[in-house]
């Protein structure tokens, strides 16, 4: 019998807010994440680019200083999503088994502003000069190590890197990290902070950025035949997993059933989605499979709609492809349309968000939709939040990455 797995915390910080209430608050609202970027060096390196979704609240005024000093960013603002999303879950103060306990925290690029600043102090200031803590900060892995020294999990820390698509597989992680026994509670999500001169100025040389620096906050426009590229966001979402029966001992809320993932690979080109979306039906089919669920059960469906011209497409392919017909009864939502696109972490943002919206039974909106591409015939969530109906339902939540990484999860009411 496979091992059922339920969410009993959420914590995120993000470009519309820096907790799950105030980002959900704002999701339902419909508030646009993206700002233009007040900084020197948008000007001294003359960016084509000069708007993002920064987090609405620097780590620095949650954590210590002596935190701050020994994380990136990224670890930093994966460190606020965890300890939200443990206290939630009602662990703050419990006696966790640390052998029993798990970390499965992802990002796509991870220290890239300890990597670059560190080059630059080597570069003016010699070796001497460059911070013994370096490597641990820059190193992708760091916010899951951070974690787990932080919660005393030692059932593993492991970091899914896999661009775009890793905070969802983070989540099959931690799903293959219990069901196979491997530990009963696993924190799981994903983290991002590459709003860095380098990272802009790549993804505007390959035309993946909007370039609407005279409107930021109409920049993400998924579905839109005038969409021309994602907006770049930061941010941490966490959820504490646990297996039905642990969860249930301690007598804890429980938000949602996670159940099941399915991850697959394009083989098809570096960053390029696959155009007849093979390798995302599969992960898809793989999910409801691995949920033990019908398409018939889908109500609700978190895109990954980056709101590139080429990326929307292909999603859409998938989508029909998995659920035919059906899929004109499924609700989307293109969440990222708010907050901007969070690389690694956008998967568990997304997630968070996902569980949320079963949980109230509302699908948050789609903003910037004002003339949808007729190629892609989606029931769009806009203007207001969606309710979804009572009853057993699914919804599944899309990622796509770099690399031909496909990562979708798919949650069930309790």
């Amino acid at each position: 019998m496979t091992r059922r797995l339920v969410i009993t915390g959420l914590g995120a910080t993000t470009p519309l807010g820096g907790d799950v209430p105030t980002l959900w608050q704002n999701a339902l609202a419909g508030t646009p994440g993206a700002t233009t970027l007040d900084y020197d060096w948008v000007e001294e390196y003359s960016l084509p680019v000069s708007f993002a979704a920064e987090a609405a609240v620097a780590p620095s005024e949650v954590l210590s200083r002596p935190e701050t000093r020994r994380m990136d960013r990224s670890t930093q603002l994966g460190m606020v999503a965890s300890r939200e999303a443990w206290a939630d879950a009602g662990l703050a103060d419990a006696d966790v088994d640390g052998d029993r306990l798990g970390v499965s925290f992802a990002t796509g690029i991870g220290g890239v502003w300890t990597l670059l600043d560190s080059w630059d102090t080597l570069r003016e200031r010699g070796p001497r000069r460059v911070m013994p803590m370096t490597v641990p900060m820059l190193m992708p892995n760091g916010a899951a190590g951070a974690i787990s020294l932080d919660l005393g999990a030692r059932a593993g820390a492991r970091t899914a890197v896999s661009a775009c698509a890793s905070g969802t597989e983070a989540l099959d992680v931690a799903i293959r990290m219990i069901r196979e026994g491997e530990a009963d509670i696993v924190m799981a999500g994903g983290t991002e902070a590459a709003i860095h001169p380098l990272p802009l100025a790549a993804f505007s040389s390959m035309q993946a950025l909007s370039r609407r620096n005279d409107d930021p906050a109409a920049a993400s426009r998924p579905y839109d035949v005038d969409r021309d590229g994602f907006v770049m966001g930061e941010g941490a979402g966490a959820l504490v997993i646990e297996s039905e029966e642990h969860a249930k001992a301690r007598g804890a809320r429980i938000y949602a059933e996670l159940a099941g993932a399915g991850v697959s690979s394009d083989a098809h080109h570096i960053t390029a989605p696959d155009p007849e979306a093979l390798g995302a039906t599969r992960a898809l089919n793989r999910a409801l499979e691995s949920a033990e669920a019908e398409v018939s059960e889908v109500t609700h469906v978190n895109a990954h709609a980056t709101s590139t011209p080429v990326g929307d497409k292909p999603e859409y392919a998938a989508l029909r492809s998995s659920f035919g017909d059906h899929l004109d009864s499924v609700c989307v939502s293109a969440t990222k349309s708010q907050t901007g696109h969070l690389l690694g972490a956008a998967g568990a943002v997304e997630s968070v968000l996902t569980t949320l919206a079963l949980h109230e039974r509302r699908a948050p909106v789609t903003i910037n939709l004002e003339n949808q591409d007729p190629d892609l015939p989606l029931d769009v969530v806009t203007g207001a939040p969606r309710q979804l109906p009572a009853g057993d339902q699914v919804a599944v939540c899309n990622s796509f990455g770099f690399g031909g990484h496909n990562s979708v999860v798919a949650f069930r009411t309790v």
